[in-house]
């Protein structure tokens, strides 16, 4: 459905004590009706100093029994220095923040600022580490960005990394539920059980079903399968075909899916989870780490003749479920989306391909609402027109997402970055989105059950 300025602006109206006498100002949007703020949204803001993305990288993503913390962020570090076109001194790095969401429960470790500072031969320089849940390496970048544009620093690395696997699916489950509110977790609400629920009010709401989440997650595989770094690299055709040649060979029954619906929709081959959400919705659990050198604008010229440059970044927090308007959108989202836009001077239809947190396949599809890509309703249908896919108008999680990519909870949002530094740059090899004018590139990251919410916009110049 095409973007509507007005209706969009609209969702934006948050009601307070003070609504009746705020101050309303219009701030006009390139090629789009004006939008309008209340006083409690984001005013426009701007950066003092432009800052730029200058290099990327990431480690592969995965379950490794014999690679840890320290071993997946100096990979990362390394395939972000190889991505700096015209070489680049560690000795040129002011800073570091790096995301970690909680490898205190998962290693038993905490203080990886200063561990992975001293890891990649950067102490002493500082080092700060940022927690936001799933959102974390997002917040680092964030902050790394205000660092340089306030003038401290010239050069900042950020970093992202969560080492999850070291212990069972029931402790890994312990501790992503530290990121829920307590009343949630009082009730016994893991993330597959909000998303269940997040899906049933969508259900009922919207008229979607089961099958549209199998659309995000065909999408998700077909993408996935053509990524190197990416967790899962096997399309639901492949694996489907793979199970029925392993029955002919036993010689038991052979199933008898005509396609990847059939397959998914078969509870032998994709048992549930937290109804409606089965195993193929739900991302996995995921060792890695990404890196992102970032530079000011100014400088960033001796470092890559082909820089991004951050034209919009954006920040939100939201209630929890049991105190949400709503269970079918985030506050958190829509807020930081409405402030990306306004520092960037576009609207959601300006955006050309995104990331967005697809932690499970029901959060796609709400958060690509939330976004404003398609009106609140018609994303499940836009996802199943094709409109998402690569070849789409809209190309969205091009790297497999979170479902297939993976979720190592602290390198998620850097990833994200990693994955439109290679789009917008033209070097994401077979899954290179055709579009020949392809310049503008979305993130969101969410952490927790929509506590926290980051939205970073990139361009190339």
């Amino acid at each position: 459905m095409p973007f509507d300025p007005r209706a969009y602006a609209a969702r934006f109206a948050i009601a307070g004590p003070n609504s009746s006498g705020a101050e309303r100002v219009l701030v006009r949007i390139r090629g789009s009706l004006p939008f309008r703020y209340d006083a409690r949204m984001p005013r426009k803001r701007r950066l003092n100093r432009p800052v730029a993305m200058v290099g990327a990288g990431m480690s592969k993503f995965g379950m490794f029994e014999d690679r840890n913390s320290t071993d997946l962020f100096v990979d990362a570090y390394r395939d972000m220095i190889d991505s700096v076109d015209k070489g680049f001194e560690p000795d040129r790095i002011d800073a570091m923040y790096v995301g970690n969401f909680t490898n205190d429960f998962f290693t038993g470790q905490a203080h990886w600022g200063a561990l992975l500072s001293d890891a990649i031969g950067l102490v002493p320089k500082p080092a700060t580490r940022t927690e936001g849940a799933c959102a974390s390496s997002a917040l680092a970048f964030r902050e790394a960005v205000f660092a340089i544009a306030s003038g401290f620093y010239d050069v900042v690395l950020v970093g992202g990394v969560e080492d999850m696997s070291k212990r069972d699916t029931a402790d890994v489950a312990e501790g992503l539920a530290s990121a829920a509110v307590p009343y949630e977790r009082d009730v016994g609400f893991t993330f597959p059980g909000v998303f269940g629920a997040i899906a049933t009010a969508y259900f009922h709401e919207y008229g979607a079903g089961r099958e549209h989440l199998m659309d995000v997650t065909i999408k998700s595989h077909d993408n996935g399968a053509l990524n190197p770094k990416a967790q899962f690299q096997s399309t639901i055709r492949a694996m489907m075909d793979r199970r029925i040649e392993r029955a002919r060979q036993r010689g038991g029954p052979v199933p008898d899916w005509a396609d990847e619906k059939a397959f998914l929709g078969d509870p032998a081959a994709n048992p549930i989870v937290a109804w409606p959400m089965h195993v193929f919705d739900c991302c996995p659990i995921s060792d890695g780490a990404c890196c992102i050198l970032l530079a000011a604008q100014d400088v960033s010229r001796s470092l890559t003749d082909d820089p991004l440059d951050v034209i919009g970044i954006g920040q939100g927090s939201g209630r929890g479920l049991h105190a949400a308007d709503r269970l079918t959108s985030f506050d958190a989202t829509r807020r930081a989306a409405a402030e990306a836009y306004g520092m960037a001077g576009i609207g959601p239809g300006d955006v050309q391909c995104a990331e967005v947190h697809d932690c499970f396949s029901m959060a796609e599809i709400l958060h690509v609402e939330d976004l404003g890509f398609f009106e609140p309703g018609h994303g499940y249908r836009a996802i199943a027109e094709g409109q998402t896919r690569r070849d789409g108008p809209k190309p969205v999680n091009t790297s497999g997402g979170l479902k297939c990519k993976g979720h190592p909870v602290g390198a998620t949002g850097g990833a994200q970055l990693v994955e439109l530094w290679q789009q917008l740059r033209g070097q994401a090899g077979p899954r290179q989105i055709s579009n020949p004018d392809l310049r503008i590139g979305a993130a969101h990251n969410l952490g927790g059950t929509g506590g926290t919410s980051a939205v970073t916009i990139l361009a190339r110049g």
